[in-house]
């Protein structure tokens, strides 16, 4: 029987790439109070004030195969290992690109949100919970699993890859003269961060919220262009990108903070380092910011867990109220709580956040590549952990959250990872250990990470690819195993192409 066969006969529910489902009712009485909160409007579409827009006419749009091809003629640390050395667009270049399609970044609320571990799962849980209130979002994350317009999503949905060759098609004088501006250099992800918030002007204007998530730090981000984010989160920060950010906690957590700027509300999640919380405390004293601790406001009690999803207590200054979330793990129950600590916040700030918006906001986001269950007899489930901290929440989930007799990993990673690091958390648990090739020119070769792993653990095997790990896995596993794809996003989005039909249209 093939895999995809396999998994059809189970009966297994093929989860939607789409990150939250479902929206509420807002009067507009309280969407004319978020906005007179957040100040007067800026110019939207029309460019009112600012520069003249550079745009490209209609008719040359460029289609799906046209825009990934432009996508991918610039610098991509994300694809190009030779790109990892420095971020490869300054701010100057970032901030003069926008400007010349007339600053789209500005005219929304905007929450900015950067960590190590969790910023995806929070930034999805704050979009779902502002549009549960009936508030329209734009949400930017990185980085996609089989499409670039996975990346921009327009009130819950990723926009389709005609809208986003269209955005491109608009900005690309700009970012063909910015290109050729002497010192400045264009990236992809300059490039998508300038198309999100173009076309977040063009469905939204200056209403609703964007929620952008930073690319690969803070300070230096592409995404760190905001005269003032409303609210800055900071969830867990852990050693990743050392060659960038640096070798320590304290270091990176400064880069990290460099989003936090005058006037902002800063949300800092729960942090296993307390010196980040110090570094997070100076930077908002420099700048004149005010800090929420989530740990200091919330804490939380799991009251059930279960394959698809888990239920717990989440205790304020204001009681108790008891939440679900179909996301996985105890990390996923602290991600919950710092999206609630930042739900508050934009309801001072005059969201239409009430209490019904939170509860359904948790309970309906869905995050593709995190714990997600892919098949059953043998159990089959995937997670994007790419360092040791995200590996041993992990780790921890597995044991407390699922049932199985023996775990196999089917492991894919990228060059620059910790690689042992992450295999230390999980080889206890490992009757088996697939180290497989992933398609990307920065990934680790399976047999050089086989030699890497052999002194942890004697039960490391190789597979050219993710797919064949999988089936190697299968063959040895009974129905009351676990088998667990991890190690990188590339390798869960190997393992949804192949088990459940998600089709990759761009990298």
């Amino acid at each position: 029987m093939s895999m995809r066969a396999w998994v059809s006969s189970l009966g297994t529910a093929r989860p939607s790439t789409s990150m939250v489902t479902g929206s509420g009712a807002l009067a507009s009485s309280m969407r004319s109070m978020a906005r007179s909160k957040r100040g007067p409007k800026r110019w939207g579409v029309s460019g009112t004030a600012g520069p003249a827009l550079h745009t490209e006419p209609t008719m040359a749009r460029m289609n799906a195969r046209q825009a990934i091809r432009f996508l991918e003629s610039f610098v991509d640390m994300e694809r190009d290992p030779g790109a990892s050395a420095s971020p490869p667009m300054n701010l100057a270049s970032m901030r003069s690109l926008l400007h010349r399609v007339a600053d789209p970044q500005q005219g929304r609320g905007t929450v900015h949100v950067t960590g190590t571990n969790g910023k995806g799962s929070v930034s999805a849980m704050i979009e779902g919970i502002l549009r549960a209130g009936g508030e329209r979002t734009a949400l930017f994350t990185s980085p996609h699993l089989h499409s670039y317009a996975e990346r921009i999503r327009i009130d819950g949905e990723p926009v389709p890859m005609a809208e986003l060759g269209a955005g491109l098609s608009a900005i690309r004088p700009a970012v063909e003269a910015e290109k050729g501006r002497p010192g400045s250099e264009v990236s992809t992800f300059g490039v998508l961060t300038a198309v999100f918030h173009w076309i977040a002007r063009e469905r939204l204007g200056d209403e609703g919220w964007q929620v952008v998530e930073v690319g690969l730090g803070g300070s230096f981000d592409a995404t760190n262009v905001y005269e003032g984010a409303e609210i800055a989160v900071i969830t867990p920060i852990a050693l990743d990108h050392t060659a960038i950010l640096g070798d320590t906690t304290v270091a990176i957590a400064k880069d990290k903070a460099g989003i936090i700027g005058p006037g902002t509300t800063c949300v800092l999640a729960p942090q296993p380092d307390p010196a980040v919380t110090q570094v997070v405390r100076d930077r908002c004293r420099e700048v004149g910011a005010e800090l929420r601790l989530v740990d200091e406001e919330w804490s939380t009690d799991v009251l059930e867990r279960y394959v698809f999803g888990q239920s717990f207590l989440l205790h304020g200054r204001d009681g108790s109220r008891e939440l679900r979330t179909p996301l996985l793990g105890n990390h996923q129950v602290g991600n919950a709580a710092t999206a609630v600590a930042v739900a508050q916040e934009l309801r001072a700030r005059g969201a239409a956040i009430d209490d019904e918006a939170i509860t359904g906001g948790i309970a309906r986001t869905r995050v593709p590549g995190r714990l997600e269950v892919m098949g059953q007899r043998p159990l089959v489930v995937a997670d994007g952990a790419h360092n040791p901290a995200a590996a041993a929440a992990l780790a921890e989930a597995l044991r407390e959250y699922l049932e199985w007799r023996r775990c196999f990993f089917v492991l894919g990673t990228m060059g620059g990872k910790d690689l042992r690091g992450i295999a230390y958390k999980l080889a206890g648990l490992a009757s088996g250990i697939w180290c497989c090739g992933l398609d990307s020119r920065r990934a680790r070769k399976p047999a050089e990470m086989a030699a890497e792993l052999a002194p942890l653990t004697p039960h490391v095997e190789v597979a050219p690819s993710v797919v064949e790990g999988i089936e190697q896995a299968r063959q040895r596993a009974e129905d009351a195993d676990l088998i667990c794809v991890t190690g990188s996003l590339y390798a869960v989005a190997a393992a949804r192409s192949a088990l459940l039909g998600e089709s990759v249209t761009g990298r």
